[in-house]
């Protein structure tokens, strides 16, 4: 599009913007009071062959201005038009009046602000201006100079305002690239925020995902591979065990399929069949963690009240340092305390095994149960040292720790 084409000051005429802008009504009002009162004023004790042509004039470009200005959109008259018509309507005033410089010039923005380009403006107030200097020699008293004082006045505003129009259009012209260049600029960055932000979902989605089959699939993979290795161990001296363990395998892995089915059909998050109170939840869990290694467990579970995702997180931190002590501490007994105050609710979990150095862990299961913990506003600690056993400490908030913090 040819920014030339561009209208310097005009507003939006399309049917959606009706209202008239305030810097165009401040015009308008100065056009009528310093433009159009005067001359009807100046008229009024005229002869009727001044006053009432220069009335009829005055009316008509009033309502010229009023179909341009008050109603854009509609097309009661093209601007073109209208400009073509204030041009003619000014030199009328100047003839029948033998003078109107100054009507010209508080008619000159009218010019810049409804013109398509600023070479439209230019021709179209260059012939308002001829006009109304031709206007004012051949219509006033016989002997008026070509050169006085209304004809400079005339051509001196006609060069002033072309000079500011110019100006004013130029530094609208700079102002509309840098729009553009902005709004490109914007829509760059934003486009590349969606793609951004689609990224990072796809890796919270992928860490996500990574994390329940960790906690889920792999420590129950995990759980059939220690059971099936301990049954076939005690096959030919414990039949009776080796049966049991057997039958753990086969628990372990129907769950791990009903785990697997919703991870796949995402019909609800793994973990989403936790029903019942989160204390039998928990038990059950030590009560399979016995019956599958022998370790005593020592639990006081009391009831809280959570929600599920609470519940999950819960049984996941519970299942997550069971599988580690399972694997890696060699204890012989574990306690478990659940307990919930106004503050939040805390699970923590010691066993008397091997122990390890906490800030040379590299394990993803801790930093799993992390990153589960954070996203509900809680945390992990975890103490341990090699030789004296391991301390996890799960906590979360509260409502009244979600109240003082909100």
């Amino acid at each position: 599009m040819d920014s030339s084409r561009v209208p310097l000051l005009a507003p939006d005429r399309g049917p959606a913007q009706a209202a008239v802008p305030v810097p165009h009504r401040w015009n308008a009002v100065v056009w009528v009071l310093c433009g159009l009162v005067p001359p009807a004023l100046a008229v009024a004790d005229t002869p009727a062959g001044t006053k009432y042509p220069t009335f009829v004039l005055l009316s008509v470009m009033t309502c010229a201005y009023a179909a341009v200005a008050m109603f854009p959109g509609r097309e009661l008259l093209r601007p073109t038009a209208y400009l073509a018509l204030l041009a003619a309507g000014v030199g009328a005033v100047s003839y029948a009046m033998g003078s109107g410089a100054a009507l010209f010039i508080v008619s000159l923005p009218h010019f810049w602000i409804y013109a398509s380009g600023p070479g439209s403006a230019l021709a179209l107030s260059g012939a308002a201006a001829a006009l109304t200097a031709a206007g004012t020699v051949t219509g006033g008293d016989p002997g008026t100079e070509l050169l006085g004082g209304n004809v400079l006045f005339t051509l001196a505003g006609y060069a002033a305002g072309s000079t500011v129009g110019l100006l004013v259009h130029r530094i609208t012209e700079q102002g509309e690239a840098r729009t553009r260049r902005l709004s490109d600029e914007l829509a760059d960055t934003q486009q590349a925020l969606v793609e951004a932000h689609r990224r990072q979902g796809a890796a919270d989605e992928r860490e996500r995902m990574a994390r329940e089959i960790h906690d889920t699939l792999a420590q129950g993979f995990a759980s059939i591979i220690v059971l099936a290795e301990a049954a076939r161990a005690g096959l030919p001296s414990e039949p009776a065990r080796s049966a049991q363990q057997l039958t753990s395998i086969e628990q372990t892995a129907r769950e791990n399929l009903a785990e697997a089915r919703a991870l796949v059909g995402a019909t609800s998050p793994p973990g989403g069949g936790i029903q019942g109170p989160v204390a039998g939840t928990l038990r059950r869990a030590l009560d399979r963690f016995t019956e599958d290694t022998g370790v005593t467990v020592d639990a006081e579970l009391a009831e809280v009240d959570c929600d599920q995702q609470t519940r999950i997180a819960l049984l996941r931190c519970t299942q997550e340092s069971l599988a580690n002590v399972r694997k890696h501490a060699a204890a012989s007994a574990v306690a478990v305390v659940l307990d919930q105050s106004a503050y939040g609710i805390d699970l923590e979990i010691t066993d008397d095994g091997d122990g390890f150095d906490v800030d040379a862990a590299r394990g993803f299961g801790l930093d799993g149960m992390r990153k589960r913990l954070a996203e509900l506003g809680g945390e992990l600690t975890v103490t341990s040292s090699p030789g004296d056993g391991t301390r996890v400490l799960a906590q979360l908030p509260g409502p009244r720790a979600e109240e003082e913090r909100a």
